[in-house]
């Protein structure tokens, strides 16, 4: 029973991971489509809007429960309660802030509120990809990780993503 839990819980981690990376795609076209002359902007947004819903109603939110009634059942499930554990759910305790920080652009942007540029987007979107490596070592890894190589390899992963997202930003803004 504990491996079709599991593989279960790796399933929704998927899915999950899946609508957050793609949610955000969708709220920086949504916001680029505000800067369209009309028709094309009424268009966009209509059509954002409706995959926004069904992405984040349909497939995001309801990932995020079950990979957390999932997990729940796992962590029932084990015998002992390892030190990676605990760090791993520090980190997923972080992710699911994230999650319900993407709801609240959610909210805003079915209002009509765009508070963020298509950059600070840009760069948001990434947290999800530094939550996912962190998750996805600890879990893989365990305690063969060490804290300072951990912290190293984070921080140059953090600084890799960034200087990819302002070279990405220069070739944009040539265009």
């Amino acid at each position: 029973m504990f491996l079709y839990i599991k593989a279960l819980h790796i399933i929704f981690i998927v899915t999950w991971f899946s609508g957050m990376f793609y949610i955000v795609r969708l709220f920086i076209y949504n916001v680029e489509a505000v800067q369209k002359e009309e028709p094309a902007k009424s268009i966009l947004q209509k059509e954002f809007s409706i995959m926004i819903k069904r992405l984040w109603l349909g497939i995001t939110w309801p990932s995020a429960v079950l990979t957390l009634i999932f997990g729940s059942w796992l962590w029932y499930l084990y015998d002992y309660f390892p030190q990676w554990l605990l760090i791993k759910l520090c980190f997923v305790v972080g992710l699911y802030l994230y999650h319900f920080s993407l709801h609240i652009i959610y909210r805003q942007q079915a209002v009509g509120v765009f508070k963020y540029t298509s950059h600070q987007l840009r760069i948001w979107n990434e947290v999800a990809t530094i939550f996912l490596v962190a998750i996805v070592m600890l879990v893989v890894v365990k305690q063969n990780l060490s804290w300072v190589w951990g912290l190293i390899g984070m921080t140059l992963f953090v600084i890799l993503l960034m200087t990819a997202i302002k070279i990405y930003k220069l070739i944009r803004d040539r265009k």
